[in-house]
């Protein structure tokens, strides 16, 4: 089926108001691997409340409004949704612990046929509550597959670049914890298609699968590591496209080249399978 053109870009959010402690701080940097040296001053105070800092992609499970494309009446098709891309930018650091308000907006509907699907983009803004201070700019890219043919539709976002077709300028590589998907699911995202072996195999999966947007976040703790001395003041955007599964206990190798300005584009890759699985990235860094 087709969705509602004018439904679903004036979906009514309503503001999501969520408090959280350096324990929540500390386990989101845990789940993307920070900590994994526990003798690096570096990791340190990611995961040690003395002086604690929170990782900037913990915008991921902040302010979420939660899973709305399961509303009957949005009128999706929910079970054939799949998380295209994510785009963040990063305006000013996350208190330790606090308190933020996020609000969130529809931005564009696309329609790509009637055999090809329909993408939604959705926007959340965060702000602390304490003063009002934006915080992160989340935007979430979802792919309904079953959805196209509507006929009105927005212009796309500027497309992602494709990373160039030359040796990246440099490479990191960060093992993942075979259970990362279980101490990632903590964070927000409870579906069991990342705990349960026997969803995963329904779904067409040898084991569960590690969470989209915990591979994001490795990654980005891979840019972070790399090219801001793990200051992460210093990542001021990171836009990418998923583009296959990851599992938990693979190594994540991301390979970077370096633009003018502080731009970067990235890709990530299972070393053990050889599968890019997050494509055409962009991150934003302060030189």
């Amino acid at each position: 089926m087709a969705l509602d053109y004018d439904l679903i870009k004036n979906w009514a959010f309503a503001d999501v108001r969520q408090a959280y402690t350096d324990k929540d701080s500390i386990l989101y940097a845990l789940s993307i691997g920070l900590g994994q040296d526990p003798l690096d001053p570096s990791q340190l105070p990611f995961v040690y409340e003395a002086g604690l800092k929170v990782f900037p992609t913990m915008a991921a499970v902040l302010g979420y409004p939660g899973f709305w494309m399961q509303d009957p009446k949005a009128g999706i098709t929910w079970v054939k949704l799949v998380h295209g891309e994510q785009r963040m930018r990063f305006h000013h650091p996350f208190p330790a612990a606090g308190e933020v308000i996020g609000r969130s907006r529809v931005t564009h509907v696309i329609d790509k046929g009637s055999d090809k699907g329909a993408l939604v983009v959705v926007e959340r803004k965060l702000y602390n509550a304490a003063d009002d201070t934006l915080l992160a700019t989340v935007e979430q890219t979802t792919f309904c597959r079953a959805d196209g043919g509507f006929g009105q539709g927005d212009e796309p976002p500027e497309a992602l670049p494709k990373v160039p077709a030359v040796a990246p300028d440099l490479v990191c590589e960060l093992p993942t914890l075979p259970q990362a998907a279980l101490l990632y699911r903590l964070n927000a995202d409870p579906n069991p298609l990342h705990v349960d072996p026997a969803v995963a195999r329904q779904a067409g999966y040898p084991q569960p699968i590690l969470h989209g947007l915990c591979t994001y976040g490795v990654a980005a703790h891979a840019i972070v590591k790399t090219l801001c001395g793990y200051d992460p003041e210093r990542l001021t955007c990171l836009n990418t496209r998923f583009s296959a599964p990851f599992f938990p206990g693979e190594t994540l190798a991301v390979d970077m080249w370096k633009g003018d300005k502080g731009r970067v584009q990235f890709q990530a890759r299972s070393v053990e399978r050889g599968i890019v699985v997050l494509s055409n990235g962009i991150a934003g860094i302060i030189e």
